[in-house]
C-alpha cells in the first residue's frame, strides 16, 4: 500500500467547503470523483484543513492509501484530467506510509497560513467579485496593526470561535499577523498552529472595527479576556479568505510551492 500526497489549488466560490456533504457539491466529493475516474478505485482523501463554502485554497494539502503505482506526474495529469477547471492537482509525491511516524495531512502538519485579502475602496470592483472582501470606508492600517499584536501567542480564542466548531479546545497559538496594504488592496496574514471554526474570518471582522475607528487597539485584549462570541465583530464575508501554506517537516521532502500571496495582489 502507497501513501499519496497531493497539493490542491482551487476557487471556493463554486463550492459548498472542502468537506464532502449529500448534494456531492464539495470540493473533496469532486476531488474523490476525479480520482475514481482516474484509477476506477474508491480513494478516500484527508485534507490538512477544511474550507468553508467560498473559501478559496493557494495550497490544500491531501493523503490517501492505494495500491496502484504511478509516477507523480502521472497523479497530477491523471487527476486533472477529470477535475472542473475551478480544482487543480499542483503536485503529488508518495510519502512514508505504515508506521507510527507515517505522514498524516492533518496530523503532521506543524502550522497553517490563511490570508484574508480586502479591497477598501469607495465603490466595490465586480472583478473581484467572490476573490477578496470589501469595505468601502477608508481604514487606518496603524490601529489594525496595533490590534493584531495583542493576538499573538498563546491564548484561549473563544472570542472568535464560530458556535458551531466542534474543535475540543480554544486555546491555539497565534505565530503571527501580519498586515500590509497593496494598493486599494489590504492583505492580512494569519499563521498559527491552527484555527477554529471561522476564527479568521471573525479576527479580520473585529480588526476592521479597529480600522474604521469604531473601537480602539485595546479591544482586542478585552475580547480574547472575555471569551465571549457576542462581544466581537460578526463573522466577515469568505470572499477573500485563502488557505495559503501548510507547513510540515522538512524529513516528508514535500514538493510544496512558495507563492506566498496572490499574484494578482501584488
Amino acid at each position: 500500500m502507497k501513501r499519496i500526497a497531493l497539493g490542491i489549488q482551487y476557487d471556493g466560490a463554486p463550492w459548498h467547503g472542502w468537506q464532502t456533504q449529500v448534494d456531492g457539491n464539495t470540493v473533496q466529493d469532486r476531488l474523490e470523483a476525479a480520482l475514481k475516474k482516474f484509477t476506477q478505485a474508491d480513494i478516500a482523501t484527508t485534507c490538512a484543513g477544511r474550507t468553508d463554502a467560498g473559501v478559496h485554497a493557494l495550497e490544500q494539502v491531501v493523503h490517501f492509501d492505494t495500491a496502484i503505482d504511478r509516477a507523480a506526474y502521472s497523479w497530477v495529469r491523471g487527476v486533472n484530467a477529470f477535475l472542473p477547471p475551478s480544482i487543480a492537482v499542483r503536485w503529488a509525491c508518495e510519502v512514508k506510509p505504515d508506521s507510527q511516524d507515517a505522514f498524516h495531512a492533518r496530523f503532521s502538519a506543524t502550522a497553517r497560513t490563511y490570508h484574508y485579502v480586502l479591497y477598501n475602496h469607495p465603490v466595490r470592483s465586480p472583478l473581484l467579485l467572490g476573490k477578496a472582501g470589501w469595505v468601502f470606508r477608508q481604514l487606518a492600517l496603524e490601529p489594525m496593526q496595533t490590534a493584531a499584536r495583542y493576538l499573538c501567542g498563546v491564548h484561549d480564542f473563544s472570542a472568535f470561535r464560530s458556535i458551531e466548531c466542534q474543535a475540543k479546545s480554544p486555546v491555539r497559538t497565534m505565530h503571527d499577523i501580519h498586515i500590509e496594504r497593496r494598493g486599494d488592496l489590504i492583505v492580512f496574514t494569519l499563521r498559527a498552529n491552527a484555527f477554529l471554526h471561522h476564527m479568521v474570518r471573525n479576527i479580520v471582522g473585529s480588526l476592521v472595527f479597529t480600522g474604521n475607528g469604531m473601537q480602539p487597539p485595546e479591544w482586542m485584549n478585552e475580547l480574547l479576556e472575555g471569551r465571549n462570541r457576542r462581544h466581537a465583530a460578526p463573522t466577515f464575508m469568505p470572499d477573500g479568505l485563502y488557505l495559503a501554506k501548510i507547513d510540515y517537516d522538512d524529513k516528508w521532502n514535500l514538493p510544496q510551492e512558495t507563492t506566498k500571496i496572490l499574484p494578482w495582489a501584488g
